[in-house]
């Protein structure tokens, strides 16, 4: 009962992901950051088993930092997503990973972009995505909602209206958010609060 939700603006990516830890019928805490910092610009929301959640969410953040080490060249955040997908794809037909991820990340000269991909490892660069079971509810507001070029302060406004439909109509209880944004300075985080 997992929820990420992805929102690109302007100048800015917004990533949200519920703080749930369950299995079953069971939640362990409620403080759980299901959004790993890649690198200085690049978060990567990651939604599934806990064991296939960290596993593949470090390995990717490990080898993106090995590469930068290796080459002295940090990838781009298009180069990081295929990289990505396609280990997801080569993992599809040995031991696949049940995760879905939303990669999100500021370019300098391209700007922001997100990247939604899934357990099958499908990809697709989008304006804003969201994975879960509350996806049935924030997809819709977010269509309705979301414009080219918005700020920052509308982007929070929009993320504000899919939380507010998540804890309205979703049958589940996701009582706390983990939010962050990417802009040209970098990965900052930021609280419910002060959308």
């Amino acid at each position: 009962m997992e929820a990420l939700i992805g929102i690109t603006g302007k100048d800015y990516v917004i990533v949200a992901a519920d703080a749930s830890a369950a299995r079953s019928i069971v939640v362990f805490k409620t403080d759980e950051d299901k959004i790993l910092q890649l690198d200085s610009h690049k978060l990567l929301a990651c939604s599934g088993p806990t064991g296939d959640r960290y596993q593949f969410c470090e390995f990717v953040q490990k080898n993106l930092h090995l590469h930068e080490m290796r080459t002295d060249v940090r990838m781009g955040t298009k180069a990081a997503a295929a990289w990505t997908r396609n280990e997801l794809a080569t993992a599809l037909r040995k031991g696949p990973y049940q995760v879905n991820l939303l990669l999100a990340g500021y370019d300098k000269g391209s700007g922001p972009s997100l990247f939604f991909m899934d357990y099958m490892a499908s990809m697709a660069e989008v304006p804003f995505g969201a994975h879960g079971y509350a996806s049935n509810f924030v997809l819709s507001t977010m269509d309705r909602y979301w414009k080219k070029g918005m700020t920052l302060a509308e982007g929070k406004d929009v993320l504000k209206k899919c939380l507010h439909e998540i804890r309205t109509r979703f049958l589940v209880s996701l009582p706390a958010f983990s939010i962050k944004v990417i802009t040209e300075t970098g990965v900052e985080v930021i609280t419910e609060d002060s959308l």
